[in-house]
């Protein structure tokens, strides 16, 4: 998600897309699932390619969700995405979290799934999701946080990856150890009623660590993450070569593990 004063780190890459159509209303928001009922209202901004978007629509139908983007291009995935599963209760919509040319008191519930950790202010994005909420609705958040990631058997070249990701990330604007911060940027954006948990994605099976390492490898080689990279000198392409090389040599482990911790938070406005 692009937004004023930043860039998005990862960009849309199809390995960037392929572990964002991995996302589910299952795995990635557990947490809100059992606040939502049929014909809510919700908005869901950041919806990227749209799997989780067409989820939340199944809970919430008859009612309706609305799809948020910056970027029009990408909105056309979510689009594409819900045409295909034939979700006929969303809506599209261009805009930027920072300010969302919406009504106020709109919505039932306001969604946003691995945003604010890469927009420019959380805080400002918090007031203006709590802006569109209708009193008594729920807004929800979700933030991975980078510096708990945490893996086995110890591969150095991961260690350089998170180094680079963070370095990467924050020049872009955004803060990758968001999950730990969103309690705290709740309460400066003036939500009293919060409730703040945390949850894990874990992939420990072959399968997983295939898929997760094979898709790291090749985002490590080819995203907007890469190039970035490479034009400021963060690191070289022999750089981004060995650390894909340590993403396969840990899926290849047989007693593989990883851990990725994310933060919660779900606010009454």
């Amino acid at each position: 998600m692009t937004t004023a004063g930043n860039r998005y780190t990862h960009g849309h890459h199809e390995s960037v897309l392929r572990s964002h159509r991995w996302r589910t209303a299952e795995n990635s928001a557990a947490y809100l699932l059992p606040y939502l009922t049929a014909g809510m209202s919700l908005l869901d901004i950041g919806s990227g390619p749209g799997t989780l978007t067409a989820d939340l629509a199944g809970r919430v139908a008859p009612g309706r969700v609305t799809a948020a983007e910056p970027d029009a291009a990408v909105l056309d995935l979510a689009r594409q995405e819900v045409a295909r599963r034939q979700v006929t209760t969303v809506d599209f919509v261009v805009g930027d979290v920072h300010d969302l040319r919406l009504p106020d008191a709109t919505f039932d519930a306001v969604h946003a799934h691995q945003v604010l950790q890469h927009v420019a202010d959380p805080v400002r994005a918090l007031r203006e999701m709590r802006r569109v909420c209708r009193p008594g609705g729920v807004v929800a958040a979700r933030d991975s946080d980078y510096s708990a990631f945490t893996w086995f058997p110890a591969v150095p070249a991961l260690d350089d990856w998170l180094t680079l990701y963070r370095r990467v990330a924050q020049a872009n604007g955004g803060e990758p150890d968001a999950g730990r911060r969103l309690l705290s940027w709740a309460r400066a954006a003036g939500f009293t009623d919060i409730t703040a948990t945390a949850s894990t994605w874990c992939f420990a099976t072959p399968a997983d660590r295939q898929w997760w390492a094979g898709m790291w490898a090749q985002r490590i080689r080819e995203s907007d993450m890469a190039r970035q990279a490479r034009e400021t000198g963060a690191a070289t392409r022999a750089d981004l070569e060995r650390i894909a090389d340590g993403w396969l040599r840990w899926a290849d482990a047989d007693d593989g593990w990883l851990a990725i911790l994310h933060g919660e938070i779900l606010c009454r406005a």
